[in-house]
């Protein structure tokens, strides 16, 4: 971002300065010491803060951002909802299995049933988790640290890397 006179210049936008009428491309195309020379001074643009967390406005003259933690009991609740939400949607995909085992007594199979119970764990642990934060820092590190089961489907069609063994380039024979 480009300020000049305390004011904001947005890229590809003509601009005025001293009487001098100055192009959209002007500021793309100056030097940096064309423009300092003018006055222009570049600032850095300052990361947004999460909106999810914070009520958010600016960014203002300098390119900073004002940033209110939204209440935490109110995040509280959203987030735990949303877990909730979150592991009732990856259930639903392997319901008809439960259903199936009470109808005619197929068993579900072993890592279906595993995958299952870590959706349940994983939706359990992070609402303790996020109910114990006592901050919206250790509340934001809470819910965004939340690794959510991959389904047995989705592993075998998309299979972790195999790491290959390391080789030693020593020989490790009699060298003669």
């Amino acid at each position: 971002m480009f300020i000049l006179d305390g004011r904001q210049l947005p890229l590809d936008i003509p601009f005025e300065h001293d009487g001098i009428q100055y192009p959209n491309n002007w500021l793309r195309l100056a030097s940096p010491e064309a423009r300092a020379n003018i006055g222009i001074t570049e600032v850095p643009d300052q990361p947004r803060p999460d909106d999810r967390f914070y009520w958010v406005s600016g960014p203002n003259a300098n390119g900073d951002y004002t940033a209110i933690p939204k209440d935490l009991n109110d995040l509280k609740a959203t987030w735990s909802a949303q877990f909730k939400q979150t592991a009732y949607t990856m259930l639903l995909t392997s319901d008809w299995m439960v259903v199936r085992k009470q109808e005619i007594g197929t068993e579900i199979p072993a890592d279906w049933s595993t995958y299952r119970e870590s959706i349940r764990t994983t939706a359990q642990l992070a609402i303790t988790d996020l109910e114990s934060a006592t901050d919206i820092d250790a509340f934001i590190t809470s819910v965004t640290s939340v690794q959510w089961p991959v389904s047995p489907d989705q592993q075998a069609m998309f299979p972790a890397p195999v790491t290959p063994e390391p080789v030693d380039p020593a020989p490790t024979g009699p060298t003669g």
